[in-house]
């Protein structure tokens, strides 16, 4: 089997690994940036298979330049969207907020 197979290049911003919805992103970020070893992450992620995973960190060590873009293009577009979530969030947040700051301001009334 070679290396490609592993994955679906749906686009150039989507890479999953073949057979699931899981992204390359979701286990090269638990491995590079929460220093998570194969084994771990499969037990984090019990469909991925430790092939899977072996093959997606090939994959990044033998494309190291495209996937690190990648990566950062995906880091990128993860903080657009928190800052678009935070300028217009959604009213069930707003409510949940106001909730909390009422129920907040009711303990230290009675404190």
């Amino acid at each position: 089997m070679q290396l490609e197979d592993y994955f679906d290049f749906l686009a150039p911003d989507d890479i999953r690994i073949k057979g699931t919805r899981v992204g390359i992103e979701t286990v090269l970020s638990v491995h590079l940036h929460h220093g998570k070893t194969p084994d771990e992450i499969v037990r984090m992620y019990p469909t991925l298979t430790p092939a899977q995973i072996h093959a997606t960190l090939r994959y990044h060590r033998e494309n190291r330049e495209q996937v690190d873009a990648y990566m950062a293009d995906w880091r990128a577009w993860g903080r657009r969207m928190r800052e678009e979530q935070a300028r217009n969030p959604h009213p069930g947040i707003v409510r949940l907020k106001q909730l909390l700051t009422e129920r907040e301001a009711a303990r230290r009334a009675t404190s």
